[in-house]
């Protein structure tokens, strides 16, 4: 594992945010496409990207299709993504911009009603925040990256 110095030796990664110090929640919990709950502390162990984004949004339509990609890097074979609808779009509408983009490997979320917008004072979309192992949240992507960049992938290799 890698010290948080390193992390913070990262300034060539556009939108990065580095936590200077990791994040802890009580709960964490957002809707699947059935509208079942889903407790992100039942991932732990994995790393995790959790992607705020919207139909409406052109920054998220931009950016999803390498963050589909970036679900089957094998160098990160112990990454979960959950792309979360914070947009109050249809089940309908977010099947069709996932298909309009070709997304093949990620599934649909939503927020719940206790919303996780607002519990990470998002102030924007699109916005992913990155979970360690241990489900403490490192990072934040504030804004569109392209998920494919190396510089990206290296660095978050050193989390897996």
């Amino acid at each position: 594992m890698l010290s948080n110095s390193f992390a913070s030796e990262v300034p060539d990664i556009k939108n990065l945010i580095i936590n200077k110090e990791h994040k802890k929640y009580d709960s964490l919990t957002f809707l699947d496409a059935k509208n079942q709950k889903l407790n992100l502390y039942n991932y732990k162990g994995n790393l995790i990207i959790l992607n705020f984004w919207a139909t409406w949004c052109a920054p998220c339509k931009e950016e999803m299709p390498s963050l589909d990609i970036l679900l089957n890097n094998s160098k990160l074979d112990n990454l979960k993504i959950f792309p979360i609808n914070v947009g109050k779009d249809s089940l309908d509408k977010s099947e069709s911009f996932f298909k309009d983009l070709n997304i093949k490997n990620l599934e649909i979320y939503f927020d719940s009603p206790s919303t996780l917008a607002k519990k990470f004072s998002l102030r924007g979309i699109p916005t992913s925040i990155i979970f360690n192992k241990e489900g403490e949240e490192f990072a934040r992507i504030i804004g569109s990256i392209n998920f494919e960049d190396k510089r990206f992938i290296d660095w978050l290799s050193f989390y897996i």
